[in-house]
């Protein structure tokens, strides 16, 4: 089968260099490292980056200790062939590591530099659970486009990401990276980000190779817990958590990162059956793998390697073709290969992967990026910020909204709780190179709209509650804007919380506000859905702001005064207490579902439904859905709908269609996300909207890996989201 990355003539070459490398210079390829932090600071550049996202050290205290610290750049390994990838965002330094892999090297060939790109690089656009919210497939191929093209200009040529893990569990931090719950919404965000970073001319330099991660079920941690150990059936990793990563990798996503935890014991650092049977063989992935950051490492502690030694065996064994910094396969693969422990066939195929890549995405024609390009960001040309702006208004949802929304131009707002005038905070988890100075907080975006507004912090997220400066603030308002949620450090990475309720005292400060009288609008500001059932109980609005990037202040403003109707749509459920958790929609039925009856499926001290559900988000007007018809063709299903937007304000809703296979050979969802569309419509208009779904993507897969398609009846669902639907059903025949 012809590669996709490379013309004939390409492949030849590669092969050709191939022939010509030392054992020394193939393991080299394979070796990924980072600048060394020396001089009483002896960490990894990777560890003080993880360092940072944990929250042990600040931003500040990261940037500084860049700048002070002496860095080792492994210069003389270059040299000896023995690095073939770099983690660094320093385009000057990048471009003398180059120069000496490209000149002073045996064979020329050019490093691939590695950095995290997540939701942006100087324009940092909201959280990947934030932007799925927008279930606006061109939004998520445009910031991924920006974002490569600003990351480019500072010589960084592959990003780790997007992140595609299915998450449903809210008590997990790194749901905040991810498309959230579904696996139909997560593959959408999937092909436009791989496209986005890509584009369509790989050798454009204006592009990032794209990293789909992690691989595989990561996001189903057991306990929400990070890094923790994952069981789960066939039928499940290959009917929900596969997806995403198929689909990516359809859109011809260069690199695939392996996760951290384990699949049914086995890690996936080094799980054959997931990346030599699934990955290379049954999706005929073409790019190469990379391990997490020291995952190789990992994998004696998760105790099925004696040593680091044994570890980097197994892992380039079953298919892990760079080792992230753990040094695993530069300490000992040589020896493996030479005492025929590792076959030099395995080495060929994974030297052969990543030069593909390096050769398929220009590097070999293009390896430095000129000194006038890398200054071009330094301050965000306008249409960025204003993508910025777009994206943040887009990932709003309005949970709750008993008419106090939008606010009139002439309302005296109090606007209380640290989080609104916390600039850094906008941002959210891995937005590494984003910049202080580009920020918008709450508070400024309300000053930047003229709002008559008075600031006090009255609460902060660690800080107690203040009294005296609420009742301060409410005395000259004539409604309470509250800003409540999480700092950036309380979710993401190893930030995975038992308790996702608001913390702090930010609870009594708006039980406070709500005794003052004044109406209250709540703006959450977090990384994770959160548990607020009094919130939803007492408050009149909510917004759930998230964390949106450097336009975030402006667009919650833009939504307070209705200068945006707010249309965003929830990727992932929101529980009512964290006892629900995992919390998603498209659950498998029981045999006794969840009702009334003391002997079904439920809690008896929790509320059967979660706060809200998949898919759920409010407008400031409303839509109506009648008159459906389902008819089908010998290859589609075909659905057909009347909406109407039955408010007094132009409004863009999301149309969802869900599907249940009523009685199958295996137990299916309650209901499956099959198809989405966004219909915009002026007040009274009424479109009828046409949805046609490929019959094949209404089977299954069984735990043999076989993909079902039955006959039967199937039950679809028509609605704004997950719960509120029109129903029918309809026989199919496959």
């Amino acid at each position: 089968m012809m590669n996709r990355f490379l013309t004939l003539e390409e492949e030849k070459s590669i092969n050709n260099l191939i022939a010509q490398m030392t054992l020394e210079e193939k393991v080299g390829q394979m070796n990924q490292l980072s600048p060394s932090i020396v001089g009483g600071f002896d960490v990894s550049f990777v560890e003080l980056i993880e360092m940072m996202t944990e929250g042990r050290i600040s931003k500040e205290e990261f940037e500084n200790t860049m700048r002070k610290a002496e860095k080792d750049y492994h210069e003389d390994d270059i040299r000896q062939g023995r690095i073939g990838s770099f983690l660094i965002n320093d385009p000057k330094k990048a471009n003398e590591l180059q120069r000496i892999a490209m000149e002073e090297t045996r064979l020329g060939i050019p490093l691939i530099f590695g950095f995290d790109v997540i939701h942006g690089f100087h324009t940092v656009f909201p959280i990947p659970l934030a932007e799925a919210c927008s279930w606006d497939d061109e939004l998520f191929e445009e910031t991924a486009m920006i974002a490569a093209k600003e990351a480019r200009s500072h010589n960084i040529h592959w990003t780790f990401a997007p992140m595609v893990d299915i998450a449903r569990d809210a008590r997990w931090g790194r749901v905040a990276e991810s498309p959230g719950e579904d696996p139909y919404l997560a593959s959408v965000f999937s092909r436009a980000k791989v496209k986005g970073f890509q584009g369509s001319n790989y050798k454009s330099g204006k592009n990032l190779v794209a990293c789909l991660k992690h691989y595989v079920a990561y996001g189903a941690a057991e306990g929400g817990r990070d890094y923790n150990t994952v069981s789960m059936a066939p039928n499940v990793l290959f009917n929900t958590y596969l997806d995403p990563f198929k689909e990516g990798i359809k859109e011809g996503a260069g690199t695939v990162m392996g996760a951290f935890n384990d699949y049914n014991g086995i890690p996936c650092t080094l799980n054959q059956y997931l990346l030599r049977d699934i990955l290379k063989s049954t999706y005929n992935f073409q790019g190469f793998v990379v391990s997490d950051a020291n995952a190789i490492h990992d994998c004696v502690r998760h105790g099925i390697a004696s040593d680091l030694e044994e570890a980097g065996e197994k892992a380039v064994v079953a298919g892990m073709d760079m080792d992230m910094n753990s040094n695993a396969y530069s300490g000992f693969l040589e020896t493996q290969v030479a005492d025929g422990r590792v076959s030099m066939k395995v080495l060929d195929e994974a030297v052969r992967r990543i030069l593909t890549i390096k050769m398929g995405f220009g590097l070999f024609d293009n390896p430095y990026v000129a000194e006038d390009q890398m200054n071009l960001y330094e301050e965000l040309p306008k249409e960025h910020i204003e993508s910025s702006l777009k994206a943040a208004r887009k990932s709003i949802v309005l949970l709750k909204n008993d008419g106090v929304l939008p606010i009139d131009r002439g309302v005296r707002i109090g606007l209380v709780g640290e989080l609104a005038d916390m600039p850094d905070e906008v941002m959210g988890s891995w937005a590494i190179a984003g910049r202080s100075k580009d920020c918008v907080s709450i508070y400024q975006g309300l000053k930047n709209a003229n709002a008559n507004v008075t600031y006090a912090k009255t609460c902060g997220v660690k800080e107690p509650f203040n009294q005296d400066e609420l009742n301060q603030v409410a005395a000259d308002s004539d409604v309470i804007v509250a800003v409540v949620g999480e700092t950036i450090g309380m979710s993401g990475e190893a930030a995975s919380r038992a308790d996702i309720s608001l913390p702090g005292d930010q609870l009594d400060m708006l039980k406070a506000a709500v005794d003052t009288g004044k109406p209250l609008i709540v703006v959450l500001m977090n990384g994770r859905p959160l548990a607020i059932p009094w919130v939803d109980q007492h408050a009149h609005a909510i917004v759930e702001g998230w964390q949106l990037g450097v336009q975030m202040g402006n667009a919650v403003s833009d939504v307070l005064f209705g200068d945006y109707n707010p249309s965003g749509k929830l990727c992932v459920t929101f529980p009512a207490m964290v006892g629900q958790c995992p919390s998603y929609y498209d659950h498998p039925n029981t045999g006794r579902p969840g009702g009334k009856s003391k002997f079904s499926s439920r809690y008896i001290d929790a509320p059967l439904e979660p706060l809200y559900p998949f898919g759920y988000g409010l407008s400031y007007t409303s839509f109506d859905y009648s008159n459906m018809v389902i008819t089908q063709t010998q290859e589609e299903l075909i659905i057909k709908v009347q909406v109407k937007n039955t408010g007094k304000c132009q409004g863009i809703e999301t149309l969802q269609v869900y599907i249940q296979d009523k009685a199958a050979s295996m137990i299916r969802p309650v209901k499956s996300l099959k198809a989405y569309k966004k219909v915009a419509l002026d007040p009274d208009e009424s479109k009828e909207i046409e949805i046609r779904i490929s019959k094949d993507k209404l089977g299954f897969y069984d735990n043999d890996m076989n993909y079902l398609l039955e006959d039967g009846v199937f039950k679809v669902f028509v609605g704004g989201n997950s719960r509120d639907c029109q129903t029918d059903e309809i026989n199919i025949n496959f």
